[in-house]
């Protein structure tokens, strides 16, 4: 016979009072019924738990062991019943996060440091990737946070931008132009290029185009490196010089200098995104945050 819960409340309640008519009373139980109760729990576990006689009830040392067994499960079912409250108001999960080498080096280290002080039961598992690739994971479900490089124009993807960069150039530290400044970007017209791959990198690279354009040229690529870490190792070995970003100015790399771009206002922003039709309770506790704690732009 299957034991629930109203056996071990019976049992508990006997165990407890070690006395039947207290034990109903306190249950609101017919005695007999009560009595029928413990009997098909004695059957179920095989073992007597409770002895008794016209003058008293004691527990037997199998009903002392059943009685803390009992209680442990009370205790775990009150601890389940109050983490799904908790999962429902959205205080405790997890989620799945993706994001650039622009957002790391960015604002993604203080928001989800900021976050998990306010949600300390809520475990960030994190994704790196391109912005394509996140979007790609997003769309699929595989991620419910990207952090990209905007713009973002798509109707079921919902974004707060956390970040804006300036472009600022990144040379070797014995380049002619490393002691200025600031230098132009047509300074940089007839420098070798190292640059982002462009399947990684395409929608940096597209703005940083549209910009080289706009001074007169477009940057002659000599070397593609898969990260931040790697041009700038490129650009340190005195390959060519790079466009970046001033966030990259938290990255501690030996052996070049950021130098702001003269003249050029132009912006690239970090989103976070996520898509608009599926919010769970604790991705609704992590959009509030960004929107409360991510500083005006």
């Amino acid at each position: 016979m299957r034991i629930d819960l109203r056996h071990l409340r019976a049992f508990e309640a006997v165990a407890e009072e070690l006395h039947f008519r207290r034990a109903a009373e306190r249950l609101n139980l017919a005695q007999p019924a009560l009595s029928r109760t413990i009997q098909q729990l004695e059957e179920s576990v095989g073992e007597v738990l409770l002895l008794r006689s016209n003058r008293r009830v004691e527990l037997t040392e199998a009903g002392r062991v059943f009685l803390a067994g009992s209680r442990a499960v009370f205790e775990h079912l009150e601890s389940a019943v109050h983490d799904a409250r908790k999962a429902g108001a959205g205080q405790i999960g997890q989620l799945r996060i993706g994001y650039t080498d622009f957002a790391v080096s960015g604002q993604l280290p203080p928001i989800l440091d900021g976050f998990h002080r306010d949600y300390p039961q809520i475990r960030a598992e994190l994704v790196f990737g391109s912005t394509q690739q996140q979007l790609e994971l997003l769309k699929g479900g595989s991620i419910e946070f990207a952090f990209i490089t905007g713009p973002l124009l798509d109707p079921n993807i919902d974004s707060i931008e956390v970040q804006r960069d300036r472009f600022v150039a990144v040379l070797p530290q014995r380049h002619p132009l490393a002691e200025q400044s600031e230098v132009s970007l047509s300074d940089l017209a007839q420098e070798p290029f190292v640059m982002g791959v462009m399947s990684h990198w395409s929608h940096y690279r597209r703005q940083l185009d549209a910009l080289c354009i706009s001074a007169g040229f477009l940057p002659q690529v000599v070397q593609e490196a898969y990260n931040s870490e790697g041009v700038f190792g490129f650009v340190a070995a005195n390959i060519g010089v790079t466009v970046h970003l001033e966030s990259a100015g938290n990255f501690n790399r030996k052996g070049v200098v950021l130098i702001p771009l003269k003249g050029v206002d132009a912006r690239v922003c970090t989103l976070a995104a996520w898509l608009k039709n599926s919010v769970t309770p604790v991705q609704q506790k992590f959009i509030d945050f960004l929107r409360q704690r991510t500083p005006p732009l």
